[in-house]
């Protein structure tokens, strides 16, 4: 493993790469079997029973896979990892490891659609009590916090409300109340922000966003800092972990208790897709950042357009919070309103290099209509209440020509 001395943009690179195993190769090759052969009985006995190292089914562990948890954990500054199927497995393993019938998790109300569904319904069938506060009020943590409260869950900017949560304090509110702080990093990435250095105990990704970058993998991660002590009283379960794993327990609970059983696994290819994505991380992040830059400056003295939200802007509730937590800027993402749902639904027509598409933290700038797509199926309070109103467009700012982004958004909107 390589060292991380080294900076960022070298550990993006390098981080997770060994030629030495891979027959000199210097990019991972791509394991693409269900299982692994063994010479003897006795060496697949040790390997079960966790004596001896190695690959025995791929729903356990496979060895590309392993390859790209290891990048992310450096990038991350974590002692372990676990790549999963998708963004939204991370964010289930990541609690579900944690909690159990009769618990309670406090989450910010910001969050992505499924994962809102997720905490909100699903939890909800397993007896696990699933509280929303508003994500940058700390108070409305603390008031949150009972004594069956088991996480707190934010996202580091949240989607698409764009606000950002003072993590370092909301980690100290966390860690109080002995509670681990669960952080979806997936909008920053470790090159805009490392939560572990302010206080976060676990991050998750979706890594089918800007860590691939393409559009072409879908997967996720859930990362360990090693750092949350898991008091025997508040956790009990953690203990056998403790004692086989010691600061890696949580990672190892998440992967073996809850990862192959439920059978979350990546595939073996869109790891690979995702290491050769994560190549040119920090490139695509500083050009992605600069073009947001200049595409936010230009919506936000459009004529036709009524307000523009992102947390580089002053006017922002979020702008300090995000000026102090940010390390390169803020994140790529952003959201505009129109006079009406009309008007978004003509914007989006006459877009003619802008794609429409629900994704995000591609090359490509991605733009859609929340409100009558992601959240068309939610009453209209709860709408309200996570910021998805009939006038707002949310873009992906991608990596193109910031000219020619600007201009099609601009031909866009005078032909309203």
């Amino acid at each position: 493993m390589i060292s991380e001395k080294y900076r960022f943009e070298t550990l993006v690179v390098h981080a997770g790469v060994t030629p030495q195993n891979w027959f000199g190769s210097t990019l991972p090759p791509i394991f693409q079997t269900a299982a692994h052969k063994f010479s003897t009985a006795e060496q697949l006995s040790d390997t079960f029973a966790g004596k001896e190292k190695g690959f025995i089914y791929q729903r356990l562990h496979n060895p590309t896979n392993e390859a790209l948890e290891n990048r992310i954990s450096q990038l991350e500054g974590g002692v372990g990892a676990v790549v999963t199927s998708s963004g939204m497995a991370a964010v289930h393993n990541s609690l579900i490891a944690i909690v159990q019938s009769g618990d309670e998790v406090i989450s910010g109300n910001s969050l992505f659609m499924s994962t809102y569904l997720l905490l909100a319904n699903v939890f909800k069938k397993f007896g696990i009590k699933v509280t929303f506060v508003e994500s940058t009020i700390l108070e409305e943590y603390e008031r949150a916090i009972t004594p069956k409260t088991k996480a707190i869950f934010v996202e580091s900017v949240g989607n698409p409300k764009m606000d950002v949560p003072d993590i370092e304090k909301l980690s100290a509110i966390a860690h109080r109340n002995a509670i681990p702080l669960i952080v979806d990093n997936t909008m920053p990435t470790p090159y805009l922000l490392n939560p572990f250095n302010i206080g976060a105990d676990i991050v998750v990704h979706s890594t089918t966003k800007y860590l691939s970058g393409h559009g072409d993998a879908m997967g996720g991660v859930v990362i360990d800092s090693g750092n949350f002590d898991w008091p025997v009283e508040k956790y009990p379960d953690f203990q056998p972990f403790e004692a086989r794993a010691g600061k890696r327990a949580y990672i190892d609970k998440v992967w073996r208790e809850i990862h192959i059983n439920v059978g979350t696994s990546q595939s073996p290819f869109h790891s690979y897709l995702t290491m050769l994505g994560i190549d040119t991380l920090a490139v695509r992040m500083q050009r992605h950042i600069q073009n947001a830059e200049k595409v936010v400056e230009f919506m936000s003295n459009h004529k036709k357009v009524k307000w523009v939200n992102h947390p580089s802007l002053k006017e922002s509730p979020s702008y300090e919070t995000a000026r102090k937590q940010f390390c390169r800027g803020c994140c790529a993402l952003f959201t505009f309103g129109l006079a009406d749902q009309k008007e978004c639904f003509n914007f989006v027509r006459n877009l003619k290099l802008v794609y429409h598409l629900a994704n995000l933290g591609d090359c490509k700038t991605l733009v859609i209509h929340p409100y009558s797509s992601q959240y068309v199926n939610f009453d209209v309070a709860t709408r309200n209440k996570l910021g998805i109103t009939p006038d707002m467009i949310r873009v992906s700012v991608g990596i193109e020509a910031v000219e020619d982004i600007i201009a099609d958004f601009d031909q866009a909107l005078k032909r309203i």
